[in-house]
């Protein structure tokens, strides 16, 4: 597999950076936060993972257009992460989908989604001191990094 490199967002309480962090190590990927990312560096990647928490029920509005402005990519392999309170739920609350139909009209292949919940203390949350305290944890770590581990066997075939 060539190289690969890691897009997040991680703004209140560090939940996707960690996963981020996770995901980097077992894919041996380069990791950057949003604005650190110069939109040619993408040019040097095979294979892109894009991530956030969950805002309003889609990834933070920052990456969006991050990948609104990205011009169309060819022969490039993309995955996105997430971190939430709510658990997703495909055809219900499937907040993966802004991202991927963004993705894949820049020219992506998109090969793998990976989300798990996240230390949650948006809005009434808050008068209960939050959901999902401790999460992500140990167990969603290493669930982020088998989830890596499948797209780097996948890729190097």
């Amino acid at each position: 597999m060539g190289r690969s490199l890691l897009i997040y967002v991680s703004v209140h309480h560090g939940n996707t950076e960690k996963v981020a962090k996770a995901i980097a190590v077992a894919l041996e990927a380069d990791s950057l936060r949003l604005p650190e990312v110069d939109v040619h560096m993408i040019r040097r990647y095979d294979l892109i993972g894009f991530g956030s928490g969950i805002y309003f029920g889609k990834h933070h509005r920052t990456l969006l257009d991050f990948v609104d402005g990205l011009p169309v990519l060819r022969e490039k392999k993309a995955f996105v992460f997430s971190t939430s309170g709510l658990r997703r739920m495909r055809f219900v609350h499937d907040f993966s989908k802004p991202l991927l139909a963004r993705l894949e009209r820049r020219g992506f292949d998109i090969v793998g989604e990976f989300s798990c919940r996240g230390f949650d203390t948006f809005g009434a949350t808050m008068l209960v001191g939050g959901i999902q305290r401790g999460r992500p944890d140990e167990r969603d770590l290493d669930r982020a990094a088998s989830f890596a581990r499948t797209l780097k066997d996948h890729n190097d075939r």
